[in-house]
């Protein structure tokens, strides 16, 4: 980008409202990377969350591009109900579902069984599964849903696909924008003291994700290692945003981005040979953005270290 557009795209971001909703990629889309080409041969690409939102816009797009798709879901009714939009905007699609719940660990390994058993090399994973809980539950082995479901059970996934990854592969954490305002947690990562929210237990777990991305990236250090990237969509007309946060869902809705944005970045990770190019950074609109605002906020490094070895623990990695 040239120094003008390099100021336009700062102040919306900066400003958060333009630049998170349509407006934004709007104005974005005018100047930004180009778009990713069809993959020259066939590739596997796994989706969690792909039952809705942000995971099947995805999986559509990548489908379009020539991507086997993958998606992961905790229900099967759903995640072929996804399957046929898919097949349905992208006639020769290849899809196909898996009914494993992300949040539980052993369904996380027996997943990962099945994948490295039926596949020999995955091009990319996204992680777009996401719950915001209205009250405090817990997974199969005892973890809280929105850390279970944004932190270990990708990573778990992550890790178990390790030796189905080549140099030319990438993981992507699908965060959110709510991350800024929270901190790090230092030690409640299961959001056991308090009053629980599942508003501040998603935000806080989507900081974790960006956290978890750069502790992957310094540890995926071998030639043939994915890359690892966090990003965020901005607000769109998906199910997590209507549903989840319904009156957030009615002020803004004439500017929400549709699912189809909310996912560009996504995609274009997932395809653009451009994100080979660094690893652990974080994502908005085709660009790396600042994990923290204001930039002298950061997370320290006794934070950091607790949440990895709480990663470690949970999932025996």
């Amino acid at each position: 980008m040239n120094p003008l557009t390099t100021a336009v795209d700062v102040l919306l971001d900066r400003t958060v409202i333009p630049g998170y909703s349509r407006i934004g990629s709007s104005v974005r889309s005018r100047f930004w990377s180009p778009d990713p080409e069809p993959f020259d041969t066939g590739v596997d690409i796994v989706v969690t969350g792909g039952s809705s939102g942000l995971g099947a816009a995805a999986a559509t797009e990548l489908a379009r591009l020539g991507a086997r798709v993958h998606l992961v879901g905790r229900t099967a009714e759903r995640l072929e109900s996804s399957a046929q939009k898919v097949r349905g905007q992208v006639p020769d699609a290849d899809v196909t579902i898996h009914e494993y719940d992300i949040s539980d660990l052993d369904a996380v390994s027996r997943l990962v069984t099945a994948l490295t058993t039926d596949l020999t090399r995955v091009h990319a994973v996204i992680h777009s599964a996401g719950v915001m809980p209205p009250e405090r539950t817990l997974s199969a082995q005892g973890h809280e849903s929105a850390f279970a479901t944004h932190v270990l059970g990708p990573v778990a996934l992550t890790v178990g696909l390790r030796p189905l990854f080549d140099a030319q592969s990438r993981v992507v954490f699908v965060s959110s924008g709510g991350m800024y305002p929270v901190p790090l947690q230092t030690t409640d990562v299961e959001f056991t003291e308090g009053t629980y929210s599942g508003l501040t237990a998603y935000a806080r777990t989507k900081r974790m994700q960006v956290v978890v991305t750069e502790q992957l990236a310094q540890r995926f250090s071998e030639p043939d290692d994915a890359v690892v990237h966090s990003m965020h969509p901005g607000w769109a007309a998906t199910p997590g945003v209507t549903d989840s946060i319904p009156a957030f869902g009615t002020v803004m809705k004439p500017i929400l981005r549709t699912a189809k944005a909310g996912a560009d970045t996504i995609v274009w990770l997932a395809a653009s040979p451009e994100a080979v190019r660094s690893t652990g950074k974080f994502w908005h609109d085709r660009a790396v953005r600042p994990t923290h605002y204001p930039s002298w906020r950061k997370d320290s490094p006794s934070a950091r270290e607790a949440l990895w070895q709480s990663v470690v623990d949970a999932t025996e990695i």
